[in-house]
């Protein structure tokens, strides 16, 4: 059993921001796959299982996110090697994608929440947002809405990050990371 994730914050109102790829990419997932919804309040989430896969998009805001990925890891007896987590990199231009195991939180909330609560050894899709001009701007910034242009530009890169999701079930991390790592778009 492989467990993908998708990190966001819930809401319509949290849609489109740049924070939610995360769950842009479940959401390309869920509409290809077709998986059957799972209800279970203590998971906290939105759960979909397809075949051997299950697709999570925690709904207990970003920086709780450990708490609806661990319930689901220990319900359904999951190894973290088969736990992949996709979520936004400002230290990645837009539409970039890097894939690693482990390492640090780089200051993201939603990756601190799950190493607190599975620890840190698990496969990351790292999905490039871009940095804001000035440094003080982060949070605003991650809270943004992509312009309609971006959204449109993001499209191949979040379809790939869904792909590359579902090759991680199958192939190792360094045959996914040669064919599926990508440099940021150009979306002027």
């Amino acid at each position: 059993m492989h467990l993908i994730v998708g990190l966001g914050n819930p809401g319509d109102r949290y849609a489109k921001n740049r924070h939610n790829v995360g769950f842009m990419v479940i959401d390309a997932l869920v509409d290809r796959l077709g998986p059957a919804k799972i209800s279970k309040k203590e998971f906290q989430g939105e759960l979909y299982k397809s075949s051997n896969i299950l697709l999570l998009k925690p709904q207990t805001f970003m920086n709780l996110s450990g708490q609806s990925v661990a319930a689901v890891k220990n319900f359904y007896k999951i190894d973290n090697d088969n736990i992949i987590v996709i979520h936004d990199d400002l230290d990645l231009g837009l539409g970039a994608l890097r894939f690693k195991r482990g390492g640090s939180s780089g200051g993201h909330n939603g990756l601190k929440s799950i190493d607190q609560h599975i620890g840190s050894d698990y496969i990351r899709i790292r999905f490039g947002i871009g940095r804001p001009e000035r440094k003080e701007d982060v949070v605003r910034y991650v809270l943004s809405d992509f312009t309609p242009k971006e959204l449109e530009c993001i499209q191949p890169a979040i379809q790939k990050a869904g792909d590359a999701a579902l090759e991680l079930t199958k192939k190792s991390l360094e045959e996914v990371r040669a064919r599926y790592t990508q440099k940021a778009l150009n979306c002027d």
